[in-house]
């Protein structure tokens, strides 16, 4: 009997040692397992954000979309990661995202065909600028004030651009729009022009008016010390024979094309952080739709 006991007592120690040492295991693999990986999230929420590309992003984190990441990745509960490029942002999802550099870009077109996008945090549009000393009416590219202007502020390439056709100003605000890039030539090359610098055109009076993208300006004119007035376009510009240019886009996150659980997590983590980040667009002075 005596051995029995002690057969029957081993063995009760041995079962309760193996399940010590499974709860054991089961508590390492609780730390070393990335928080997300049972809904196949990853450890980190890593943003490609360009390194000096103000007023969205830079490396010392003073752009507004730096700030809309880190209150994205506070809502999801996952530690944030920026992965810095020194190229333009237009080339974060071809040069960074799709080669698995990062998971998320911030900030891009919500109907990008390149990528998968998260629902719209938010929406807004383009906008004339000009000195609230001109007296200027303007509300939209038919407005009669803008016949006696000549000079006129906008990016190559632009809906801006495109309305200048119509409205008869191009031809006559071509070398002005050349100096805006020192007569550098985008044949082949992106070249940015700095939405500070495109201000200052403004405040200063080398440009009659300026007419660009809100959220890239916005912010330059909440700071001008020249009183500025920003006016929002209407959501099409007319053109003869046309369905209209297209003034206002929503802007989404991307994640690439088959992220769906991450894409599933944004879009709770956006819906949750929303009054925060209208907050972080109104402070930027943006106009939202």
């Amino acid at each position: 009997m005596l051995n029995n006991h002690t057969k029957t007592n081993n063995k009760a120690v041995s079962s309760k040692r193996l399940t010590q040492c499974s709860l054991i295991m089961a508590s390492l693999l609780t730390v070393l397992t990335p928080a997300h990986a049972n809904n196949g999230l990853p450890e980190t929420l890593k943003v490609c954000a360009a390194a000096n590309e103000m007023p969205y992003s830079n490396k010392q984190q003073q752009g507004f979309e730096n700030e809309i990441a880190e209150t994205l990745a506070q809502s999801m509960d996952m530690p944030l990661e920026f992965v810095w490029s020194d190229k333009a942002a237009i080339f974060l999802v071809t040069e960074h995202l799709l080669k698995n550099e990062c998971d998320v870009v911030m900030g891009v077109d919500s109907d990008d065909p390149r990528v998968a996008t998260s629902d719209p945090y938010y929406k807004s549009g383009y906008v004339f600028v000009y000195r609230a000393d001109k007296n200027l009416d303007i509300s939209n590219w038919d407005s009669p004030d803008i016949q006696k202007l000549n000079r006129f502020v906008v990016v190559p390439g632009s809906p801006s651009e495109v309305m200048l056709r119509e409205v008869g100003k191009y031809e006559g605000n071509f070398n002005y729009t050349k100096s805006l890039s020192g007569f550098k030539s985008p044949r082949n090359k992106y070249i940015r022009l700095e939405p500070k610098k495109l201000i200052g055109e403004v405040t200063s009076g080398k440009g009659d008016i300026a007419h660009l993208w809100a959220p890239e300006v916005a912010r330059y004119v909440r700071d001008s010390d020249t009183p500025l007035e920003m006016v929002l376009s209407p959501e099409f510009g007319e053109i003869e024979g046309g369905e209209g240019i297209v003034q206002h886009y929503d802007q989404s996150v991307a994640v690439r094309e088959g992220d769906k659980a991450l894409l599933d997590a944004i879009n709770k983590g956006l819906a949750d952080a929303a009054p925060k980040i209208t907050a972080i667009l109104k402070k930027e002075g943006i106009p939202l739709l």
